[in-house]
């Protein structure tokens, strides 16, 4: 049973920072594409940061600069560090991982298979 936990959303200021965590379980996070996506009250789900097995790194642009996404194979653990955050960066904040491979865009939902639950970041 694969399960991906967040962990690391609060209340900040803005120009703040926060550094989230998503930890797996039931599944092994080396091998395939690993991202963060958020959602904000009446928006759709959208994709911040992704990074491949490999480590390459893709930002939307609204984040570029100031959020950096990495990984911890040994630990199955998934960050996004966030800085500079801004009122429009406030959203529930979610982890999703793909089972295999795809060619399919890295900020694209359709490539995800698992998801967490969320944790709400909130800039004021």
């Amino acid at each position: 049973h694969v399960q991906l936990v967040e962990s690391g959303g609060g209340s900040v200021q803005a120009g703040g920072s926060l550094r989230l965590f998503c930890r797996a379980s039931g599944y092994s996070y080396s091998s395939t594409c690993l991202a963060w996506f958020r959602q904000a009250p009446g928006k759709e789900r959208e994709g911040v940061a992704a990074i491949d097995p490999r480590g390459t790194t893709s930002y939307r642009d609204s984040v570029k600069g100031r959020f950096n996404i990495s990984r911890d194979n040994t630990k199955n653990t998934l960050y996004l560090q966030m800085s500079s955050l801004r009122p429009e960066d406030t959203a529930m904040y979610y982890c999703a991982a793909a089972k295999t491979a795809s060619s399919l865009p890295y900020l694209d939902e359709k490539r995800y298979d698992y998801w967490g639950q969320g944790t709400q970041v909130t800039v004021s």
